[in-house]
C-alpha cells in the first residue's frame, strides 16, 4: 500500500479516544480523511495541513508528492506537527481511498459523460452522512492539471465550486478550504457556541443611563453644541442612539466619563484673550 506514517497506530488509538467531555473538542461526528494527489508545491501541501487543522480533519494521504519535507511544512503551517507526524504517503490513488465508503473529489472541469456532481454545501452532507458507515475523503488533484480520468472513475462524486465562467479554477488550498469548511459546518461546527467576551458586564441600569445623558448633556452645552440646535430634539435622538445599542454598565461609564471629560478641560482651559 507505500510508505505510511510511523504514527499511524497512535492516530487510530487517538481516533478511539472519548472526547465528549472536553469542552474544546470538535462537533460530533468523524471528520474525512483529506487526500492531495501528487501534490506539486510545499507551500500548497502547509496550507492544505493548516486549513485541516483549522476545520478538525485530522487525517491526511498524500500521493506521490514531489516533494515532502516536514520541518518546511510545519514552518509554514504552524503548530501543526501532530497532524503533519500523522500524514501517510501513497504510491496510487486507489490505494489511498481503498479503506473509503465514499469519497468526493474536486474538480473545476465539466464531464461530458454522466456522473453524480455536488456542489459543496450538498457534498458535505453526504459526506457527513456516509461517515457513519466507514472512512469517508475529500480528494484534490494536481495543481496544475487535476485527476486524470481513470483517477475520477475511482471516486462516487464530483465536487464543483460555482466560479465566474470566465475564470473558473481555484488555487488547491483554496479549494480545500471551501469544501473543508462546508464538512466542519455540516458535523455542526457554526453551532459550537461563541467564546464569551473576558470581562463581562451586566447591563446598564436606568440610574446608569440617565448619568450618562445627563453628563453629555452637559458637555455639548460646554461646546456650544445647542447654540444652533434644540437641545431636547437632540437629546431624545441621542437617547435612541444609546437605548439601541444596548450599553452594558462598563460601556455606560466609558461614555459618561468621556462627557465628564470634555466638560473639565473647557474648565482648566485658560479664557480666550488670556
Amino acid at each position: 500500500m507505500g510508505r505510511q506514517s510511523d504514527s499511524r497506530t497512535r492516530d487510530q488509538e487517538k481516533e478511539t479516544e472519548d472526547t465528549s467531555d472536553d469542552p474544546s473538542a470538535g462537533p460530533p461526528g468523524h471528520p474525512p480523511i483529506l487526500v492531495l494527489v501528487n501534490p506539486q508545491d510545499i507551500v500548497n501541501i502547509a496550507s492544505a495541513v493548516r486549513i485541516a487543522k483549522n476545520f478538525g480533519i485530522e487525517r491526511m494521504r498524500l500521493v506521490n508528492p514531489e516533494v515532502f519535507d516536514p520541518y518546511r511544512i510545519e514552518g509554514i503551517a504552524h503548530n501543526t506537527a501532530d497532524l503533519v507526524a500523522r500524514i501517510e504517503i501513497l504510491d496510487s490513488l486507489e490505494a489511498a481511498i481503498a479503506d473509503c465508503v465514499f469519497t468526493a473529489v474536486l474538480t473545476a472541469r465539466e464531464r461530458a459523460a454522466k456522473r453524480r456532481v455536488l456542489r459543496p454545501h450538498e457534498a458535505a452532507g453526504v459526506l457527513v452522512a456516509q461517515a457513519d458507515a466507514g472512512p469517508v475523503a475529500i480528494i484534490a488533484g494536481r495543481e496544475d492539471s487535476g485527476l486524470t480520468n481513470a483517477e475520477l472513475d475511482l471516486c462516487q462524486a464530483l465536487v464543483t465550486i460555482p466560479t465566474d465562467p470566465g475564470h473558473r479554477s481555484l488555487n488547491l488550498a483554496q479549494a480545500v478550504a471551501i469544501m473543508a469548511y462546508e464538512v466542519w459546518n455540516a458535523r455542526g461546527g457554526e453551532g459550537l457556541p461563541l467564546k464569551p467576551p473576558r470581562n463581562q458586564a451586566d447591563p446598564a441600569t436606568s440610574a446608569q443611563l440617565e448619568e450618562l445623558f445627563a453628563d453629555c448633556t452637559r458637555a455639548l452645552w460646554a461646546i456650544d453644541f445647542f447654540k444652533t440646535r434644540r437641545s431636547e430634539s437632540v437629546m431624545r435622538g441621542f437617547r435612541e442612539i444609546v437605548f439601541r445599542a444596548e450599553l452594558d454598565g462598563r460601556e455606560a461609564s466609558l461614555v459618561r466619563a468621556m462627557g465628564i471629560e470634555v466638560v473639565r478641560y473647557l474648565e482648566r482651559r485658560p479664557p480666550r484673550g488670556t
